[in-house]
């Protein structure tokens, strides 16, 4: 909770010192974001690889370090007056190139914490504590931008990750639910490609997983720009917009939880639905007239983005193969977070082009669509055979 608290805070602070050093552009803040998640289109797929193979638990430390590390090195250069557009581009590249190895491998630890009767519920407990540092976090960045300036904050992150590598390093090591590592040898990206390749039922939900979080989930740019540039605010008026976005995950993630509670996985239809449910409540937030009731907006939209993540990310873990895990949720974060380099530009574009509200509003469009199509799609493949019901895995 510390540690993500600290994140969501230069989240915040990094999108903004990005504007300001840009003169508002909003493309500058586009190829920020494609730099810092360009990285996992290159990397993730083999740190799948390494999840399978190594201990989990290790290369976590490892990647907690490198963020830590990173976020000290651009709060000395924010505070000493130094800073650059330039330097921060080099360091979100390298803060993509630490995530990128850290996204798979965590989301694929979480069933060694907790067994395989309690992952849907770990899941969204898990997006529980997630989304209460993402109201904490944006709602104090917004003040202490104003306060203090952006660099404080960016140190004060790369503090909080001792708290996470503390948690780590004082696990109880027999008490993980650990699966057999898999042996190195050639050609195991590829066979993790030939497996999901196999799957129908799983083809749909990462094709719908990369339209949604490329055309839909971005908040993080979409936000900052309304927030200036239309609705001629600062940082505090982003920031609380962040965190009615935030409000509106913890109560999609806390409806998540309670359904999980029989550890039973999540069906193709909630995933769909939601998918659909959010895409046609964001185009709605780009429409609203007003600050106000953008925001207020925000908290259903929020919901309903939640609980498609959390439907989606179960429905996958709970289908695979173990000895798959590792390599399947690094295809999984791969296409949730590798179409940002696209999206993270056309966002910028779109905004330059036809103003701060056009890439929600086209966001929301394309999310419905292609959930539209995939359920479709997925009731043809039951049909004919293609696609039918995946038993659960043993772990």
């Amino acid at each position: 909770m510390v540690s993500l608290a600290g994140t969501w805070m230069q989240r915040v602070a990094q999108d903004w010192l990005v504007l300001e050093l840009s003169g508002g552009n909003p493309i500058a803040l586009g190829i920020a974001a494609a730099l810092q998640f360009g990285p996992v289109l290159v990397f993730s797929l083999w740190a799948g690889v390494l999840a399978d193979r190594l201990d989990k638990r290790k290369l976590l430390i490892a990647a907690q370090l490198a963020l830590g590390g990173l976020a000290i090195v651009l709060g000395l250069l924010d505070v000493t007056g130094v800073v650059t557009l330039w330097q921060v581009y080099v360091l979100c590249f390298l803060l993509g190139c630490a995530s990128a190895v850290e996204n798979p491998v965590r989301q694929s630890f979480v069933i060694e914490i907790v067994g395989r009767a309690q992952l849907t519920n770990a899941v969204a407990l898990n997006a529980t504590t997630f989304n209460v540092a993402r109201i904490v976090g944006p709602a104090i960045a917004g003040v202490a931008i104003a306060v203090i300036g952006t660099g404080w904050l960016f140190l004060f992150n790369g503090v909080t990750f001792l708290a996470t590598i503390a948690a780590l390093t004082s696990m109880d090591k027999a008490a993980l639910n650990r699966s057999d590592a898999v042996p190195r040898r050639r050609g195991q990206l590829r066979e993790g490609l030939r497996y999901v390749r196999g799957r129908r039922d799983l083809m749909l939900v990462l094709a719908l997983v990369f339209c949604v979080g490329t055309f839909g989930l971005n908040f993080y740019a979409t936000l900052a720009i309304v927030a200036r540039n239309v609705f001629h605010s600062g940082p505090q008026g982003y920031g609380l917009l962040s965190t009615l976005l935030a409000v509106g995950t913890l109560t999609g993630a806390v409806l998540a939880a309670r359904r999980a509670g029989n550890g039973g996985r999540p069906r193709m239809r909630l995933v769909v639905g939601a998918a659909m449910a959010f895409g046609v409540l964001e185009a709605i937030v780009g429409l609203m007239p007003n600050y106000l009731t953008f925001g207020l907006m925000l908290i259903p939209t929020g919901a309903a983005a939640l609980t498609f993540t959390t439907a989606a990310n179960s429905a996958v873990q709970l289908t695979v193969a173990p000895t798959m895990r590792g390599r399947v949720m690094a295809l999984y974060m791969l296409l949730f977070l590798g179409g940002t380099p696209l999206g993270g530009p056309l966002v910028g574009w779109l905004a330059a082009e036809f103003g701060g509200r056009a890439p929600i509003v086209l966001g929301g469009v394309a999310s419905f669509l292609a959930a539209a199509v995939c359920g479709v799609a997925y009731r043809y493949a039951l049909r004919t055979g293609a696609a039918p019901a995946a038993p659960a895995q043993q772990a």
